[in-house]
């Protein structure tokens, strides 16, 4: 899958998750992208060919009906044009500055090149200190102010750009701004870095070759002046810096004799043209080779992550679509603990189920494990997995009203981890219906006891390493519900753990 193909696919899949549905794209609308992108890709079709022929259809047809979806894509598009004005731009102020010095001297101490020398090794070490770092803390590198005003002009990410004036933070464009944002972030980086090094490169030859063409109708000097060092210190120093150049150009460094007869308080300096040709030859071998290697790096690195875009396609919207494709059916089986699961509160678990993982999705209700006995879990849910279909999702299901305990729902959660089946996920939900139905949902001492609940319960199921999801399945909002279902089998699937969600 390609980067527009990510696009598309992250467009759409705001557009299908949105909920209630966003008008100019309906359910029948899903189902035609879905028949047309089996009918030219084949049922045995990846599920990268498949979603990514799926998504270009559908785009095209959001496209068509929606000003807005184009608008969004084209503020979302890398803008090649504005490397190309960066890299002339560099050229050109590299080239309009004085490489040399004032009053046509050259102190070879402090010329202006020692600057950019030192300028670029400094960025080197920065580079690697951030490298370092991202591995350490095992986090993604900030980037300084000059790469993200690249990035804010050449790759667009920005909601406010992406979606049209009306558009609000829970319309499906801005949901699709802030997902590209996040999906694209690496790709980004790498462009902007490759775009930035090719601008030094571009800086560095125009400050070249301004000097050369300066030289030209221009007599320079060369010579030194210092207040703390003498010629023994300074033929040392110039030895370490353009040693290098010397032995590439086979241009002598003088000793100390000579330094002493160029120091400008003595004499007016010597030609400056093998002082030129030696700092010269240095910029090439601390700026342009180095940020030539690394733009070609961060360039096949680029074209990598654009042509085979890391894109997961292991969250409950994607899985889904791979589901109706072939015809699979979602099954979930639901254990209890200490509790039987009221028919409401089924009915409402099914809904949300079936609003997630497909139309087709199977829910199984095993019988409920007593306190006591949570050592049995694992038989329990062993005897409810049909023989027919893989599961796809185990739900633990707990009452909020109960107060969790280690030797109790902790014994039960780990024994339902221990045995899933093969694929599956668990998923820890606490249903609050009985909380509800017994304290209301508006009194303020219950709404604080209800926090105070949904606070001991996420702590306690994410010290067991579970995703709570904690509402209330009888009563409360299905959208939301939805929501929040999504969201934790999002975490689930990305390896995150879920913060606790309501």
């Amino acid at each position: 899958m390609n980067e527009h193909d990510a696009r598309d696919a992250l467009l759409v899949r705001a557009y299908e998750t949105a909920l209630p549905r966003t008008v100019g794209w309906s359910i029948d609308d899903s189902a035609w992208a879905t028949r047309a992108a089996a009918e030219v890709e084949g049922e045995h079709a990846s599920v990268a060919a498949f979603v990514a022929r799926r998504a270009r259809l559908a785009a095209e047809r959001l496209g068509a009906v929606d000003a807005g979806v184009r608008r969004a894509l084209r503020a979302l598009d890398w803008r090649p044009w504005i490397a190309w004005v960066l890299l002339l731009f560099a050229f050109a102020l590299g080239a309009a500055g004085d490489a040399v010095g004032a009053r046509h001297r050259i102190n070879v101490l402090a010329p202006p090149l020692l600057a950019l020398i030192a300028w670029n090794l400094a960025v080197y070490v920065a580079i690697g200190v951030r490298a370092l770092a991202s591995l350490v803390w095992r986090q993604p590198a900030r980037h300084g102010p000059i790469a993200r005003l690249v990035a804010r002009l050449a790759h667009a990410a920005h909601a406010a750009q992406a979606q049209p004036a009306a558009a609000t933070d829970a319309s499906p464009l801005a949901r699709f701004a802030l997902d590209w944002t996040r999906a694209s972030a690496k790709l980004a980086a790498t462009r902007v870095a490759r775009v930035l090094h090719t601008a030094a490169i571009a800086f560095a030859l125009g400050a070249l070759c301004g000097m050369y063409v300066r030289g030209l109708g221009l007599e320079y000097r060369a010579g030194w002046e210092s207040t703390f060092l003498g010629a023994p210190a300074v033929q040392a120093l110039l030895a370490l810096v353009l040693g290098p150049a010397s032995a590439l150009t086979g241009i002598a460094l003088p000793d100390a004799a000579r330094l002493e007869a160029m120091r400008f308080t003595a004499s007016p300096g010597e030609p400056a043209a093998g002082w030129i040709h030696l700092y010269a030859v240095t910029v090439g071998l601390v700026v342009l080779l180095p940020r030539l290697a690394l733009a070609v790096v961060d360039r096949m690195r680029e074209y990598r992550l654009a042509t085979r875009f890391p894109l997961p396609l292991d969250d409950a919207y994607f899985t889904s679509l791979v589901r109706a494709h072939r015809g699979e059916a979602a099954t979930v089986v639901t254990v209890a603990h200490a509790q039987a699961l009221a028919p409401q509160a089924a009915l409402g678990l099914r809904a949300m189920l079936v609003t997630v993982l497909g139309e087709k999705t199977t829910l199984n209700v095993a019988p409920s494990i007593g306190y006591g006995d949570e050592e049995t879990a694992a038989r329990v849910l062993a005897q409810a997995v049909p023989g027919t279909s893989p599961v796809t999702l185990v739900v633990a299901l707990f009452a909020s009203t109960a107060t969790p305990e280690a030797q109790a729902q902790g014994v039960f959660v780990d024994a339902l981890a221990t045995a899933l089946p093969a694929s599956a996920r668990l998923l820890s939900l606490v249903d609050e219906s009985a909380f509800v139905t017994r304290f209301g949902s508006t009194d303020p001492a219950a709404l604080r006891r209800r926090h105070e609940r949904r606070a001991a319960w996420g702590s306690f199921l994410a010290g067991h390493g579970q995703h709570p999801l904690i509402l209330d399945l009888a009563h409360g909002d299905p959208t939301e519900a939805v929501r929040a279902l999504r969201d934790a089998l999002d975490r689930m699937a990305s390896g995150v753990p879920a913060q606790t969600t309501t």
